[in-house]
């Protein structure tokens, strides 16, 4: 008798084993791929059978139900920019007593509803046009200083930064035979 009941029992494990199973897969905005049991927008339902209860595989797929609504933008969507570069000065450029210019490369241009904002030794010319690509200075004290640009997306606060680049200022000693009196 219990013979009997253990055929039973292992006989109805084996039928519902082989049977197939439902389930919805969808990927989230953040790319997250999940699995479930239950429905969702934009899920699309794979039906799972095999004769093997430790193994199931894929063997048919559909959607179930209509696209959900796009995702959202990726940050690479917001700002695209290829290129954003400071092409002036060059690093470990050193100016003696002139004028320096400033000189962003950007591809594409600014778009709209963002601005670029340079910072020199990590404080921002506030003075600069904020959508300006190049601009110049005059009179920088002697030293080393660090350039560097950001540009901001006003929407969504979402920013990238061009890689700093090191120059140098100079100027000539007092003592030089140049500032000598004939």
């Amino acid at each position: 008798m219990q013979l009997t009941r253990r055929l039973i029992a292992l006989g109805v494990f084996a039928a519902l084993a082989a049977q197939a199973a439902v389930v919805y897969k969808w990927t989230d905005a953040n790319g997250v791929v999940h699995f479930s049991d239950q429905p969702e927008p934009g899920a699309e339902k794979v039906i799972t059978s095999s004769g093997d209860p430790t193994t199931n595989t894929p063997t048919t797929s559909t959607r179930s139900t209509p696209a959900a609504t796009p995702p959202k933008p990726k940050p690479t969507d917001i700002l695209p920019y290829t290129l954003l570069s400071i092409t002036a000065p060059t690093a470990e450029q050193t100016f003696v007593n002139e004028p320096i210019s400033f000189h962003l490369a950007l591809e594409p241009t600014l778009l709209e509803g963002q601005t670029i904002t340079w910072f020199l030794n990590g404080a921002a010319l506030t003075d600069q046009a904020q959508d300006s690509e190049q601009f110049v200075l005059q009179n920088l004290g002697r030293g080393a200083y660090t350039v560097s640009a950001t540009i901001t997306d006003l929407a969504s606060g979402q920013t990238m930064s061009s890689a700093p680049v090191t120059f140098y200022v100079r100027q000539p000693s007092q003592l030089s035979p140049q500032h000598k009196n004939n």
